[in-house]
């Protein structure tokens, strides 16, 4: 390391601690030509994940972009913030560890998905009816046959599907 002093490069290490922020190196240097001491910080650089978008332009992964995506879902529901950050965390993560330096938004959008279906049916359908881009109350309908059971839903609700089903 070079000193900001003399700019020699002999310089050691005195004391290293953990920092402030997650995976960051607080260090103590001490540079051996003027004696000045100065403090180094180390940080983990995490490899950026760009997201290529559906008209192919290609933008750096927005964490803010998925918690806020999840927040508006999940919006009235009796979902707490942590179980959103954990949600949000685990998505990221995966999409790291698949090490690949691109990744089309569909898979985002998939895992976004998958995770909201396992935490609450509403948020999962709202989410989907702006990321499957619904265009009327018939795949809505659909939607909800997937997830109801079949001993769940009413006779009619076939009705209506096929109804929605002539309009189209």
């Amino acid at each position: 390391m070079e000193c900001p002093f003399c700019g020699k490069p002999n310089t050691r290490v005195i004391d290293s601690r953990p920092g402030k922020m997650e995976f960051e190196v607080r260090r103590r240097r001490e540079c051996q030509e003027c004696t000045q001491r100065f403090t180094t910080y180390e940080r983990f650089v995490k490899v950026p994940v760009i997201i290529v978008k559906k008209d192919g332009r290609r933008e750096d992964f927005n964490r803010e972009k998925v918690m806020t995506g999840i927040k508006k879902a999940c919006e009235k529901r009796a979902i707490s913030i942590n179980r959103i950050e954990k949600t949000v965390d685990a998505i990221e993560q995966d999409l790291r560890e698949t090490n690949e330096r691109e990744l089309p938004s569909k898979i985002v959008g998939e895992k976004i998905i998958t995770a909201l279906k396992q935490i609450d049916d509403v948020a999962y359908v709202r989410f989907a009816s702006v990321y499957r881009e619904f265009k009327d109350v018939a795949d809505f309908i659909q939607e909800l046959k997937a997830l109801a059971p079949k001993e769940c839903l009413p006779l009619e609700f076939d009705g209506i599907l096929d109804k929605a089903d002539d309009r189209s």
